[in-house]
């Protein structure tokens, strides 16, 4: 599903595809990185403001590019500092992204360790069961620029906050492709996104930083690890067993562990890079000892990860999240074993912060709006 908007963005262009773009109108070649500069050195919102350009070039630039593929539709920030920007596109689809706040030890809020959770599609047609994103369906893949210009928002508004006080471009540490959507059903656009947000005269934001999570596509996992980009992959494994995993991820029909599993090791190995294995513990469906015992087997035998998540509520959907003694009893059967692994605290509850949450609630009130 693709929308095709009336002009592409500008943030989804690579140096070298603006160089002939603005080549092909005989600019020189320098102007494609005073034009990058402005966009992620500068992070200016308008065309008017690129100011060491050329009057006709800035109407030129304003005639066959967006600088503006979304537009913050609010930011709700929870108790705990945890934000999320509900964003509009521009057919007026929404997505998510979410701002974690970690903070350290001596320092204050302004200083903590930012993680910057990323969409790649409105919607998602994966179907896992405990998930929000998903519930309407897919409706389309957001393209390379509109994935960029989520943390171009976030940089802005962090930079509103707290004034850029290092050398490093970007105003937050660490990002996640966890958000709406499965990005490896957006591949080209997300390695395109992530590639510009890399490149020094992108971001300048290192790929040991930049985390994807993916449900489980073998092909495309396989495909990722011959890429340059030395990010880092997460798999939302969810289940120790393919009974199990079926019950809860669709996917696990087309790639069961026994090919899943496979792929990942080649990833890591080709990467050098530990992989993680996400897992939303649910109360009664995965938070069994045969079920900590096999994923500690898998963790050890990858030399993964193990990332817990208690299930975080979603209103229309049935699954509870299991009592705190049943988690860290899940937990001791992996740690116990030498498996690296951290049990996640809940964070944005107040705020909807599961993927696809805020989203869901939004359009609801549109339809509701619209139809009084």
């Amino acid at each position: 599903m693709r929308f095709t908007p009336a002009k592409p963005a500008l943030y989804g262009e690579t140096l070298d595809s603006l160089t002939a773009a603005l080549a092909a109108q005989s600019q020189p070649a320098f102007r494609a990185k005073q034009i990058l500069d402005w966009l992620y050195k500068k992070r200016v919102a308008t065309w008017d403001e690129m100011t060491n350009l050329p009057r006709e070039l800035r109407a030129w630039l304003a005639e066959n590019y967006d600088v503006a593929p979304t537009a913050l539709v609010f930011d709700r920030q929870s108790t705990d500092e945890t934000d999320k920007l509900l964003l509009e596109l521009g057919d007026r689809s929404l997505i998510e992204t979410v701002i974690i706040r970690v903070p350290q030890f001596g320092v204050g809020l302004d200083e903590s360790r930012k993680t910057i959770c990323i969409s790649t599609q409105v919607g998602c047609a994966m179907g896992c069961k405990f998930c929000a994103s998903g519930l309407d369906g897919l409706k389309r893949n957001l393209s390379a620029g509109e994935i960029v210009h989520q943390l171009i928002q976030v940089c802005r508004l962090e930079d509103a906050r707290t004034p850029r006080a290092r050398a490093e471009l970007a105003s937050f540490d660490n990002i996640v492709v966890m958000g709406m959507g499965e990005p490896l059903h957006n591949y080209d656009a997300i390695v395109r996104a992530l590639t510009i947000v890399n490149a020094p005269w992108g971001l300048g934001f290192g790929a040991r930083r930049i985390t994807l999570s993916t449900s489980g596509l073998v092909p495309k996992i396989r495909q990722l690890a011959t890429e340059p980009l030395g990010l880092r992959l997460a798999i939302s494994l969810h289940g120790a067993t393919d009974a199990v995993r079926e019950q809860i991820m669709p996917v696990n029909k087309a790639w069961p562990l026994a090919e899943l599993l496979p792929a990942v090791k080649e990833f890591s190995d080709k990467k050098g890079r530990m992989v993680t294995l996400e897992f939303i513990l649910i109360e009664e469906i995965n938070d069994t000892f045969d079920q900590a015992e096999k994923l500690r087997d898998i963790a050890l035998d990858l030399h993964a990860h193990v990332n817990l998540i208690p299930y975080n509520t979603v209103e229309g959907l049935e699954w509870k999240r299991p009592s705190l003694t049943r988690q860290v009893k899940f937990l001791d059967v992996l740690a116990d074993a030498g498996v690296s692994v951290t049990l996640r605290r809940e964070k944005g509850h107040d705020i909807n912060a599961a993927c696809g949450q805020l989203r869901l609630k939004t359009e609801k009130t549109r339809e509701a709006a619209g139809s009084g």
